[in-house]
């Protein structure tokens, strides 16, 4: 062997083979909707039934596999979940947001951004610039209107807090001191508009933060089915469509629906299936 394909081939790690083996069961049984009898579980692993036994009475002692005693049928036990549940709780939206809003920039051809909850509303914590003749710029740390910006519309409509909702009565009075009318009216008016976000899947905004400027966001799931984050695109009245249908929005709805895959959204069934509900004066 010449000293060139020597120093190109790299030694493997030395590992712990039955684990490997046995990890076959495991990926059997968290790829089944359901549990498992012993010659199915085996098949899908490519074992034998007798070996597949052994394994899966040492993988029961610790907590990763449980039997039914009334079928006998094989699940993942307590110790699984929590281990599924500990990868999820450590995902990064923000590390996790980086690929996926540049795609949609790229997409768009347009700024987009990340907007988290934070101590004072809805921040944005990521933002990517689109570049061009004319280009729409947002500020990281900014705090964002949860009545006349996008993002912040996004989070009324689907965010859960009772924080959230002090924030939101006092933004209603505020706006209707400003504009003359009542605080019922006004909240009358943003529940009608909050209820057209959660049925089209994203909120929009056009002009009512920034002369000049449209935006839409769509809201992102994490594992347990609560919003995390908001993805935003933002640009030009006149060159940039905000239609419940347009390119744009649609676009940004699928970026919001990719992240919240790789933040695990749906893999809890029971709570990934609920809706979220609005939050408007005189709700929990």
């Amino acid at each position: 062997m010449s000293e060139a394909s020597s120093s190109e081939t790299k030694p493997q790690r030395q590992g712990i083979q039955s684990i490997e083996v046995g990890t076959r069961l495991l990926r059997a049984l968290a790829a089944s909707p359901r549990s498992m009898m012993l010659r199915d579980v085996a098949l899908a692993a490519g074992m034998p039934a007798a070996k597949a036994r052994r394994y899966l009475v040492s993988f029961m002692r610790m907590g990763l596999v449980e039997q039914d005693a009334n079928t006998g049928r094989y699940g993942l036990g307590e110790f699984s979940l929590e281990l599924g549940l500990a990868s999820l709780a450590r995902l990064d939206p923000v590390r996790f947001a980086g690929p996926v809003l540049d795609d949609l920039c790229e997409q768009i051809g347009a700024t987009v951004a990340l907007a988290m909850w934070g101590n004072h509303g809805a921040t944005c914590v990521r933002w990517v610039e689109a570049g061009g003749a004319v280009t729409v710029t947002l500020r990281t740390g900014v705090v964002l209107p949860l009545t006349t910006s996008a993002s912040g519309l996004a989070f009324a409509a689907f965010y859960r807090s009772p924080y959230l909702k002090r924030m939101l009565d006092a933004e209603v009075q505020a706006v209707a001191a400003a504009g003359g009318k009542s605080p019922t009216e006004v909240m009358s008016a943003l529940t009608v508009q909050l209820d057209d976000i959660r049925r089209h899947g994203i909120a929009r905004a056009s002009g009512s933060m920034t002369p000049g400027i449209n935006g839409c966001s769509a809201p992102v799931f994490g594992h347990t089915g609560r919003m995390v984050a908001a993805v935003t695109s933002l640009g030009i009245i006149g060159s940039f469509d905000i239609d419940w249908d347009s390119p744009i929005a649609v676009g940004t709805k699928e970026a919001a629906a990719t992240l919240s895959r790789r933040l695990g959204y749906g893999s809890r069934e029971d709570e990934a299936g609920e809706d979220p509900q609005p939050i408007a004066s005189g709700q929990q």
